[in-house]
């Protein structure tokens, strides 16, 4: 990726800085962000000892969601432009959440549309105190997506997911944090560093557990109870044949802090 890039990848001591950098345009989507974001994390699935991501928005704002100003005048082209940008969108959010390393999110200024989707797509959010956060989809005449409709009822409950969409209700971050959505309030000053610190200690867990506990959290509430359980079994019995496993139990057995390798 070059400077150049809407986003910035880089990976530092098992941390994965994912950072949306549209700074001057609240790191809106367009179809090149989409694009880059696409191949930032199709990097990520092919980069080895990558053990979180810190996804963040350069400048003063989170993200903005899609860039509406660049709409403007497509008239009858307007669905195969948002066809076209989903198109590398969404297969990037797969892309991310099927990664094990879990996913910080430092949040600052706003999040909207897309911008909100990524939060709740996030399996951990660190947000700034003066944060709003706003679906807006329907104030456009559109529907969500990025996983909008998917994470939202699962994360604040249907009631309040169909407040955001049906009236476009804003909310502050102590709002966001009450409903769920994030999940510590800082004050603007320290997001990045906090968010960095929380990064650092997931990156010193059990990578592989991690990845497998948060895939069956998300398919929770679709999965029989009885298919569940068994679930659980298989994947605690395949932890308990790794590295992070054998060590994991060793180290609380000598009382010690556990030297996970991620694997």
């Amino acid at each position: 990726m070059s400077d150049e890039d809407p986003v910035r990848l880089e990976v530092r001591d098992g941390i994965a800085h994912l950072t949306l950098d549209r700074p001057d345009v609240a790191n809106s989507i367009d179809r090149s962000l989409a694009r880059a974001f696409e191949a930032a994390a199709a990097t990520l699935t092919r980069t080895p000892g990558v053990r979180a991501v810190l996804l963040s928005g350069a400048g003063d704002r989170f993200c903005g969601g899609g860039d509406v100003t660049s709409f403007a005048g497509l008239d009858d082209e307007l669905g195969a432009e948002l066809g076209a940008i989903l198109a590398h969108l969404h297969p990037g959010i797969e892309a991310l959440v099927a990664l094990d390393a879990p996913v910080i999110a430092a949040v600052q200024g706003s999040a909207a549309g897309a911008g909100l989707a990524l939060v709740a797509g996030a399996d951990l959010v660190v947000a700034g105190a003066s944060t709003r956060f706003v679906l807006a989809y329907s104030a456009l005449g559109l529907t969500p997506d990025a996983g909008a409709s998917w994470y939202l009822p699962r994360l604040i409950g249907l009631r309040r997911a169909a407040e955001l969409l049906l009236t476009n209700r804003m909310l502050d971050a102590d709002e966001a944090l009450a409903w769920g959505l994030v999940n510590r309030v800082v004050p603007d000053a320290d997001v990045a560093a906090e968010a960095l610190a929380l990064a650092t200690a997931i990156a010193d867990g059990p990578t592989r557990a991690y990845g497998s506990g948060l895939r069956m959290l998300r398919s929770a509430f679709d999965a029989p109870l009885g298919e569940h359980l068994a679930r659980e079994a298989a994947e605690i019995v395949a932890a308990g044949g790794t590295a992070d496993g054998v060590e994991g139990v060793a180290a609380f057995v000598e009382k010690r802090p556990p030297g996970f390798r991620g694997h």
